[in-house]
């Protein structure tokens, strides 16, 4: 964000949360992220929590009530987000391609549960992976452990397209891989617009897939 923007912004909160814009691939992380463990965020979020809980007017002291503030830290840190931190990521192995299989794969409906940056509202879709193996392959559980693990964080559908693309291409050293998102966003069907029947579709593609049949094979295997 440029620095008449975030003047602009900041003179205006209503401006700011308009500003949907992507400023990098990568996560934004503070350098000191990880220096409290899990616990001690879990701890301090719960307090944070109540404190908007109090600000709500809800009553705390309410049986329904009163676990609720650490029960929505141990989730956010446990189950929504545990994809922030390096030490989940899953262990990409791969093995060499021995079949000499050199057609098209696809890995496709990898169900995604993300969250929007934004507002912290769920992202709820499917992703679409396909490539052609080279010396390597990989097993076919890693590619839907890589979208859950860059998932499960705050996210922005375009970004996490491109992360789930650049780890695969990394992986697998090949050009040849396109990665396709249809999601539902929240965001815009439980506030804002409040449009319920519209989705977001995102993709990032290289190699053979700059061939326009070779994509429209991939997407007529997914019909």
């Amino acid at each position: 964000m440029n620095t008449l923007l975030k003047k602009d912004a900041a003179s205006n909160p209503e401006d700011l949360g308009d500003q949907h814009m992507m400023t990098s691939m990568d996560t934004p992380l503070r350098s000191d992220a990880f220096d409290r463990t899990d616990e001690e965020k879990i701890n301090k979020i719960s307090q944070l929590f109540k404190g908007i809980m109090y600000e709500l007017g809800l009553d705390l002291q309410d049986d329904s009530l009163s676990g609720t503030p650490y029960r929505v830290a141990k989730m956010y840190i446990n189950e929504l987000f545990y994809g922030l931190n390096p030490v989940n990521k899953p262990k990409l192995s791969t093995f060499e391609n021995r079949y000499g299989y050199n057609k098209l794969l696809i890995e496709k409906d990898i169900r995604v549960n993300s969250a929007c940056e934004h507002h912290f509202l769920p992202i709820v879709g499917r992703a679409h992976i396909g490539y052609i193996p080279k010396d390597r392959v990989i097993g076919l559980s890693k590619i839907n452990r890589i979208v859950d693990y860059y998932a499960h964080r705050p996210q922005v559908q375009e970004r996490l397209t491109l992360q789930i693309y650049n780890e695969l291409r990394c992986t697998l050293a090949t050009d040849d891989i396109i990665v396709v998102i249809d999601a539902d966003h929240l965001c815009v069907s439980a506030r804002g617009v409040k449009d319920t029947s519209s989705s977001t579709t995102t993709l990032e593609y290289s190699g053979i897939f700059l061939s326009e049949s070779k994509r429209n094979e991939f997407f007529n295997l997914l019909k």
